[in-house]
């Protein structure tokens, strides 16, 4: 278990225990394989001279079991600036997810000083200045909390609005190193998780999508998600983070949550 996955064969992965979730021991968190589809569309994109992730929309069908998976990503446009991407992610002869993306061509354009939203706003707390945290999963066998290091650095976990550094013990794939937007993705899942305020033994909120937006690319190894959670009281809530590396504010997370007893 030194990775979250193992590639099999060309969009073809094994997925290990480091992927599980909290909401069941036999399924992955959503973290993982939506880096897994960042990953392909990363390589889609590359072969365009496309190099930055703009968006990932992840529509969440069903549970990702840990085992077996393949992904697909295509180009539906490609343009001067940016090209659009979508795909799936399927296992055990299910669609598990369907996404879309937007990647665009970088170009180096300096912004002039005192231009307002520049620089970005910065993380509550650097990574080192904080105290090194694991989420509060129930029971103990390995899993996602095993994949990711977490040093909080505003509030408390399951107690509301927080915020909280991510970092990767492990690589995402076998024999590589994850990717600045691999690792956004592997923390993004979590804005739900850190920021929820409802007692995790008696109500679930899982989280139907994961949306990113990007409007950098993100630097060094440390993650942060300054997170929220709103619940509507009809069954139905909203997860939002603000995101961080080490240099400042890199973009947003959204997750559309369905709110349930257990």
């Amino acid at each position: 278990m030194d990775a979250a996955y193992v590639e099999l064969s060309e969009g073809i992965f094994q997925a290990s225990p480091l992927t599980r979730g909290p909401w069941n021991p036999d399924h992955q968190h959503a973290g993982p394989p939506s880096a897994l589809i960042c990953r392909a569309i990363e390589r889609a994109a590359a072969e365009e001279g496309l190099t930055h992730l703009g968006r990932l929309t992840v529509n969440l069908f069903r549970p990702a079991p840990i085992g077996e998976c393949r992904i697909e990503a295509t180009s539906d446009y490609l343009g001067r600036t940016a090209g659009h991407y979508s795909g799936s992610l399927t296992a055990q002869g299910k669609e598990i997810a369907r996404f879309t993306a937007l990647m665009q061509r970088e170009d180096d354009l300096p912004i002039p000083e005192e231009t307002p939203g520049h620089p970005p706003p910065q993380a509550p707390k650097p990574p080192l200045e904080c105290k090194v945290v694991r989420m509060p999963f129930p029971g103990q066998a390995t899993g996602y909390t095993d994949l990711i290091e977490n040093r909080l650095a505003e509030g408390r976990f399951f107690n509301g609005p927080s915020a909280a550094w991510f970092r990767m013990n492990h690589p995402l794939v076998k024999g590589e190193t994850p990717s600045p937007y691999q690792r956004v993705a592997v923390a993004a899942d979590s804005g739900n998780g850190i920021s929820a305020a409802l007692d995790f033994s008696k109500y679930v909120f899982v989280n139907c999508d994961l949306t990113i937006n990007l409007f950098r690319r993100p630097v060094g190894e440390w993650i942060c998600l300054q997170s929220r959670s709103l619940l509507g009281g009809n069954g139905c809530g909203l997860a939002e983070s603000a995101l961080y590396d080490e240099d400042g504010l890199i973009g947003r997370a959204t997750q559309s949550l369905a709110v349930r007893m257990r």
